[in-house]
């Protein structure tokens, strides 16, 4: 049964926060709040929870299109080839922030991503999924998680988050009743913006 623990956005409690921290490490494999809607993560180093993440979505996980939840733009050039500075511009105007930005992938991915060409970075502009990166010290592999209801697309409260997903992962964070409106997704893997979703991220700032 997966552990529930209640965290505030304006001020999340250090000694859960480091609880979360510490099952991310031992290959665990966590429900979170961003600023969009409720996201499923693990450690990004860690191969075991990738594969449980994958098993979970139903999907192979070399060909999984998992976003990268990243501190700030600091991890960028971890994982994203060198980018030019209109593009970092557009970054740091917009981040944190609800976007995903597609960018070219490089050398340094994760072994089960070696062959994917583009990466999908998040910060999002919620304290608790940044205290928990901050504290895992590397970006947390994170996919949103559906609703089977054909009206209610994703979750909101994180009970019946509990409820449902219960035995699948090792703990729940309740940061408060989530967003329905996933995240703008714009790739950037050619220089010029193109949007790929209209989510909660205004586009009239790209």
């Amino acid at each position: 049964m997966a552990e529930f623990i209640k965290l505030y956005d304006n001020n999340p409690d250090p000694r859960k926060v480091q609880q979360i921290v510490d099952c991310l490490k031992r290959g665990g494999v966590i429900i979170y709040p961003t600023d969009t809607v409720y996201g499923l993560g693990c450690d990004i180093t860690n191969n075991r929870a990738l594969e449980r993440i994958a098993k979970i979505k139903g999907v192979k996980l070399a060909k999984a299109n998992f976003s990268f939840i990243c501190r700030d733009l600091s991890n960028l050039s971890d994982y994203v080839k060198q980018i030019d500075t209109t593009t970092f511009k557009l970054l740091k105007r917009t981040l944190p922030g609800a976007y995903t930005y597609i960018l070219p992938g490089n050398n340094n991915l994760p072994t089960v991503f070696k062959k994917k060409k583009t990466v999908g970075i998040r910060v999002p502009d919620n304290a608790i999924c940044m205290e928990i990166v901050e504290g895992l010290g590397n970006p947390i592999v994170s996919s949103s998680i559906h609703d089977e209801d054909e009206v209610i697309e994703y979750t909101t409260d994180p009970e019946l988050i509990l409820e449902k997903w219960d035995n699948l992962v090792d703990i729940v964070v309740d940061g408060g009743y989530g967003g329905n409106i996933p995240s703008t997704i714009i790739d950037l893997t050619n220089g010029e913006p193109v949007l790929l979703r209209e989510g909660k991220g205004p586009i009239d700032i790209i």
